[in-house]
């Protein structure tokens, strides 16, 4: 049986972008949204991810509820809520509070508190609280998928970026090519697609954002080392300006 549990997480913890926008896009992005989706391993849902986005005026908050479904659900009834909140800036978001909670393995949780101020931000896991330096733009790794709703990919050829999940802190590199095109439940769209290099011995992430859509990442592919694709794909989009 595909065991989708981890490669779910990675599908979660794989996806991020840098905070460069422009007061234009930053005023002009929506300030509500309501999405779902499917996580597909061969073709078998492993599990569905609803979330919710709300800004007001300069503040954000993020919700995304991930759930087993299925025979996964069966094996192991997992449920993962993640939570960002902080400020919308000219730049994009700015993470303040961040925070991943297990049902099932509570000793997985994390969190990260940013102190923006002071340029530090505290990571909280298994192995405690840690204090670490904390590099401009830096986005936690929900907030990181809103940043595309910020950015001007139009003209951009790569993206590089940081990222924590609450226990590390990753640097990210990704390539941006522009009319491309994704199909998803919801149809096929234009998309302008950003994917990782590939490297022997890493796995891949490849992100399509549909550009008639806030370009927002309607499909997630992560590609293991071994050659296996988790999928994450879009079921649900309610956007309000």
């Amino acid at each position: 049986m595909p065991n989708f549990l981890h490669p779910i997480v990675l599908l979660l913890l794989s996806c991020a972008v840098p905070a460069l926008a422009s007061p234009e896009a930053a005023s002009g992005t929506p300030s509500h949204l309501n999405v779902s989706y499917d996580v597909l391993k061969g073709g078998i849902k492993g599990a569905t991810i609803t979330e919710t986005y709300i800004r007001k005026r300069d503040s954000y908050h993020i919700e995304s509820v991930l759930k087993a479904v299925g025979l996964v659900a069966l094996i192991k009834p997992e449920t993962i809520r993640v939570v960002s909140e902080g400020k919308v800036t000219a730049k994009g978001l700015r993470p303040i509070a961040f925070a991943s909670r297990r049902e099932l393995d509570t000793e997985r949780n994390t969190g990260a508190d940013f102190d923006w101020a002071n340029e530090l931000v505290t990571l909280d896991d298994r192995a405690g609280k840690r204090t670490v330096p904390l590099p401009a733009g830096t986005q936690d790794r929900l907030s990181a998928m809103y940043q595309f709703l910020f950015l001007p990919l139009k003209n951009a050829a790569a993206l590089d970026f940081h990222m924590t999940n609450g226990s590390k802190l990753d640097i990210y590199n990704y390539l941006v090519t522009t009319d491309q095109s994704v199909t998803v439940p919801l149809g096929t769209f234009k998309a302008i697609y950003v994917a990782s290099p590939s490297k022997p011995g890493e796995s891949r992430t490849e992100i399509w954002l549909a550009t008639e859509h806030a370009n927002f990442p309607f499909k997630v592919v992560i590609t293991d080392p071994d050659g296996d694709k988790f999928t994450q794909v879009l079921t649900r989009f309610d956007i309000e300006p």
